[in-house]
């Protein structure tokens, strides 16, 4: 899998947060195994505002491109890693869905007739 950009916003983007999005991102590379080559990833962390330091100020957006088909997973937290985490859940349960979909429509097609 490409990781195309990883962006903040109204934060630094450091090192420490960098190579965490990039953990959690390698643990989506197995349910890509078809698409690896082809997909493309775009990683956005940030504060939703610069003026409030309490509450759900910390956003995380993923943006995964494959061949025919486009996920988006935005996530809004009290700290920015529980952002990465849920955003990287939340994309996952999608990937999964989409392989089952496709695994289904699959096993559909390749049932032999009724003669």
């Amino acid at each position: 899998m490409n990781i195309s950009s990883i962006q903040s916003t109204n934060i630094e983007l450091t090192d420490a947060i960098r190579s965490y999005v990039e953990q959690k991102v390698f643990l989506l590379e197995k349910l890509l195994t078809d698409f690896e080559a082809s997909a493309k990833l775009t990683v956005e962390v940030g504060k939703t505002t610069q003026h409030h330091y309490k509450g759900e100020v910390f956003r995380a957006e993923m943006n995964l491109d494959i061949p025919g088909e486009f996920f988006r997973a935005e996530e809004i937290r009290e700290d920015l890693y529980e952002a990465i985490d849920a955003a990287k859940d939340n994309l996952k349960r999608q990937l999964s869905d989409y392989k089952d979909r496709l695994t289904h429509q699959n096993q559909h097609i390749k049932r032999p007739g009724k003669e």
